[in-house]
């Protein structure tokens, strides 16, 4: 007899696995004004480990959880070390279970931050902004100059 996944979606992604969870500060821009917005996303085990070694980030404050004390039963319940009027990222449930497969692929990632616990002593910094609805608009300007011999046989 086989037991079904907790997640039909994420087989491989049990209820104790590990995952962090970051506020971001981000913003959107609406009308040529960026607003700021608090992000709550999942933070992957790589990002962590260059994010604790003193980059500037816009996280203010993760917490060390499971996937199942976030993810029950298809509804999504927020750590109560996070802000109240803060959203939720985008394809939140499917970057939880990828953030927790990064755990789990690097176990000893899993030592930053102690399960249960939450850690704010990271270089907070809003110098560059993440703005969450900007278009990226490619124009010619933009393409890198070659010298003519570049693609010839010489």
């Amino acid at each position: 007899m086989t037991t079904a996944p907790a997640y039909p979606t994420a087989p491989d992604v049990s209820l104790q696995d590990y995952v962090v969870l970051g506020l971001a500060t981000c913003f959107i821009k609406e009308e040529g004004e960026v607003q700021p917005v608090k992000v709550i996303e999942p933070i992957p085990s790589a990002a962590l480990e260059a994010i604790l070694k003193g980059i500037p980030t816009s996280y203010e404050i993760a917490c060390a959880t499971t996937v199942g004390e976030v993810l029950i039963e298809g509804n999504i319940k927020v750590p109560e070390a996070f802000d109240d009027d803060a959203i939720l990222g985008e394809d939140f449930a499917q970057r939880v279970f990828s953030a927790a497969r990064t755990f789990k692929k690097r176990p000893s990632a899993q030592e930053h931050i102690p399960l249960g616990t939450t850690f704010n002593q990271f270089n907070y910094s809003l110098e560059r902004k993440r703005v969450l609805n900007s278009e990226r608009v490619v124009s010619k300007e933009d393409n890198v100059k070659q010298h003519a011999y570049t693609h010839q046989v010489l």
